[in-house]
Order: C-alpha cells, then sequence, then structure tokens
C-alpha cells in the first residue's frame, strides 16, 4: 500500500506456497467503505482487510484498494494445487504470477521456483492450467532467471509466452547468480526484440539492480537498441515494458516516486507504523475500543521485520541516531513499546490519506529521451561523435553469462544455498508443525553499543 501510494504501478506479494493458502479462512474487517458514517466510540471504525488465516498466523493479507493493482505471487509444481490456490485468493487479486526464479531450498527442493527452469514442461502445464482455470479479467503471468545462454533462454520465453501470460518478468541472474553479483541487465534487450519479433503483445519487465524510479530509465535505456547510428541524434527503440523494484523497495518503499523520501526515521517509519498497527486496550471491550486503536493491525514480527530494513540518505540525524533509532525498533517487544517513537497513534489519519492518494493518482510512463543523457552530455562538451557513439556502443554491448557458471543445475542437495546432507534436508509442515511460506530471511537483530 505504501509503494502503490508513492507511484508504484503494480504490486506482487511474496512468493506464497500453494498448500499453504488451501486451508486457510478468508476474514474480512467489515465491509471498508468511503462513504461510511464517521466512527464513534459505540461504532468504531473498519478497515476493510481482507486475511486469509491459518492455524497461528494471516498467511495473506490485503485491503480492496490494492485489489486493482495487486499481483498473487504463487510457489508451486502441481497445475493442480496452482488452481486450487489462485482460485483461492482470486476475489481479492488482479493478476496470479508464477514464480519460477527463486533459488531458496524451501522452494527448490519441492520442485518450485527456480527448480522449474530446468522443468519447462511442468512449467508450461501449471501456466496453461492457470490461464484455462481463472476468468479472463485475471491476468496470469511469470518470473523466470536467465538460462546459461541466450539461445536457451529465448526457446524457454517463447514457450511461456505461447501459453497465453499476460506478462513476463526477467530477473537478469541466473540460477547460480547471488545479489552482490551485479545483474546481467544488458542480455534482456535481445530477449524483448525476439519476443517482439514474436508478435506476442505482452509486456516483458525487467527485474534486477534497479534503484527507483529514475534508474529505471537507465534500465529501459539498457534493454533497448539503437537503430539510427548515422543519424546525429541516435534513436533508442523501446527496451523493457516496465521494471520491477524487490530489494530497493524494501529498503525505502518510496523509491518509486520520482522524489523519494529521505530521513525516513522521520518521513517515514511513523506514519508507517500508525498504519500499519492495532494497538489493543485488553480493559476495554472489542466493540468499544476507540477508533484509533484499530487500523491494518499487521502481523507484529512482519512489521518490524519491514521497518528493520527501512533506510535512506539523512540529512537530520547523525549516524549514531539512526542507529539508536533502529536499536529501538529492534529491541521492541510489540507496538506499545514504540509509542515514544511513534507519537499519537492517530492511524486512521494516515490510512485515509494513503487510499485518498492510491485512488486519485495518475498513470506514468516509464519513457526514456531519444538522445541518452551521457551521450548529449558528450555532444554538448564537443566530444567528437565518433567517440560519444564507441562509448554508448560499449555500454550497450551484451554481456554473457560467465562461461565457468552452468547452470541452472539440476534440483539436488547441492543446488545453490542447499541443504549439504539429508539430516539437513527442510522437514513437512506435518511434523514441524509450521511451513516456510516466505523467501524473507530473518532479520538480524542490532545489538546495543555498550558503554
Amino acid at each position: 500500500m505504501t509503494a502503490l501510494k508513492h507511484g508504484a504501478s503494480l504490486v506482487w506479494g511474496p512468493e506464497i506456497v500453494d498448500k499453504a493458502i488451501l486451508h486457510t479462512e478468508r476474514v474480512v474487517d467489515r465491509t471498508y467503505s468511503t462513504s461510511a458514517r464517521p466512527p464513534t466510540h459505540s461504532y468504531p471504525a473498519h478497515t476493510g482487510v481482507v486475511s486469509y488465516h491459518g492455524k497461528t498466523r494471516a498467511i495473506f493479507t490485503t485491503h480492496p484498494i490494492e485489489k486493482p493493482y495487486l499481483i498473487y505471487q504463487i510457489g508451486s509444481a502441481s497445475p493442480e494445487l496452482a488452481v486450487q490456490a489462485a482460485k483461492t485468493v482470486v476475489q481479492d487479486v488482479s493478476g496470479i504470477d508464477l514464480n519460477c526464479g527463486c533459488p531458496k531450498p524451501f522452494s527448490t527442493h519441492s520442485g518450485m521456483g527456480a527448480a522449474l527452469l530446468t522443468n519447462p514442461d511442468l512449467l508450461c502445464a501449471i501456466l496453461t492450467a492457470l490461464r484455462r482455470e481463472l476468468p479472463p479479467q485475471i491476468t496470469v503471468s511469470a518470473k523466470i532467471r536467465l538460462l546459461p545462454t541466450q539461445e536457451e533462454t529465448k526457446k524457454l520465453v517463447e514457450r511461456i509466452i505461447r501459453t497465453g501470460v499476460s506478462a513476463l518478468t526477467v530477473h537478469c541472474r541466473t540460477r547460480n547468480m547471488r545479489q552482490r553479483e551485479a545483474a546481467v541487465v544488458n542480455r534482456l534487450g535481445d530477449i524483448v526484440q525476439f519476443v517482439q519479433g514474436l508478435g506476442v503483445d505482452i509486456a516483458v519487465i525487467e527485474n534486477g539492480d534497479c534503484k527507483g524510479w529514475e534508474d529505471a530509465k537507465r534500465v529501459k535505456r539498457l534493454t533497448g537498441r539503437c537503430d539510427a547510428w548515422m543519424h546525429p541524434r541516435l534513436t533508442v527503440s523501446p527496451g523493457a515494458s516496465s521494471v520491477m523494484i524487490a530489494t530497493a523497495a524494501e529498503s525505502n518503499p518510496t523509491c518509486f516516486s520520482s522524489t523519494p523520501l529521505i530521513d525516513v526515521e522521520t518521513t517515514l517509519i511513523p506514519s508507517y507504523l500508525r498504519l500499519v498497527s492495532q494497538r489493543s486496550n485488553a480493559h476495554v471491550p472489542s466493540h468499544l475500543m476507540h477508533p484509533q486503536s484499530r487500523y491494518l493491525d499487521n502481523h507484529w514480527a512482519l512489521t518490524k521485520f519491514c521497518v528493520s530494513q527501512f533506510k535512506a540518505p539523512r540529512t537530520e540525524r547523525s549516524k549514531t541516531e539512526a542507529h539508536r533509532f533502529k536499536t529501538h525498533i529492534v529491541a521492541a517487544k510489540g507496538y506499545d513499546d514504540l509509542t515514544e517513537l511513534v507519537g499519537e497513534w492517530t492511524g486512521e489519519k494516515d490510512f485515509a490519506e494513503t487510499v485518498s492518494t492510491i485512488q486519485t493518482r495518475r498513470p506514468r510512463l516509464l519513457t526514456i529521451d531519444d538522445l541518452p543523457t551521457d551521450l548529449a552530455a558528450s555532444a554538448k562538451n564537443g566530444t567528437p561523435e565518433s567517440e560519444a557513439e564507441d562509448a554508448l556502443e560499449e555500454e550497450l554491448r551484451p554481456v554473457s553469462t560467465p562461461s565457468e557458471r552452468p547452470n541452472p543445475e539440476l534440483p539436488s542437495l547441492w543446488a545453490p544455498l542447499g541443504p549439504s546432507t539429508l539430516l539437513r534436508m527442510p522437514l513437512p509442515a506435518v511434523i514441524t508443525g509450521s511451513d516456510a511460506i516466505t523467501p524473507s530471511p530473518t532479520p538480524r537483530a542490532v545489538s546495543p553499543r555498550r558503554s
């Protein structure tokens, strides 16, 4: 919701394993209405939040204001289970996305995620089933990683788009590549041209190493192609249809804006906490609870994980003050421990502002100038045109996956980040009592400094 408020065109949920959503209970916090009468002590406010509750907590939570923009991301290795999971949530989302790129063991050990890259028959069978069984207004899409060679990637891409998907997201890393390694964005340009040549009108979305709205223009230019080398003003054909931002959005969900927030300790975190929290009063009956104590009721552990990752340039606080602020959040046991940081718990005002912004925003097109900015600057400074063109050609030259990376690997105990022995193989939920439904790691605690 925060990302949508600050300019995101669409939002994807985390990868949720198909079985995890099948036995949940859908619970709605009454009916949300912008025209509802003002809440009072005897008539509490209701947010309209939709929660799919598992045994111990909500597996998936959303709000009606998100529905036109929300894509539900499934982890699956079964066409039947994928369809059942999609039908479970279809009334609350606008699209279903099959994750075919997650390299983590919780996903690959069951044949899901990046394991599907080595089983294209199953991958395409799942997408075909989803497209056949879901209503036409619900989009079906997939997210993959690059294969070792461009030819292999193109073959897989062609098979995927022939299933009837509306969009394809390509994470510009191979299965073995980790986040610390630079995404091979230049490889996507050729794939975009290939899809256009097939005459299929689908969106090709880039994922990997984009830091925000302005940086997305760089990505779009890198995935385009220069067509008129002899013209004094080089033209660049449209590249990727859009850009998916993940890591940077976890650090600052306002990165989708052309002017993302800075000093998040004061500009973002307090309002975010007020928006997602529910401060309960044990001595007050729920039906008489003050309306400003009932908000989106996000699970405390999830809120703490998200907020602990927020960071942005600072102009108001020193590094020591920012560390002390983060330490306070990490040490907190619940929302009540953060009153000193948040101040008044007036979450309804933040909620109303967010809803209003989303409802009144206008769509933006990700475009690039005819002449890349660095080339324009070179021309302005008198740099010979040939040198400027050589520089641009070097930047746009495709980058291949290193030859020593023969991936993707077949699913095995020795897959990237996989268990080293059978004894370390993840146990099924029926034994452990819990199910790993998201690849998000547990945040590392920030230890207070000792004097």
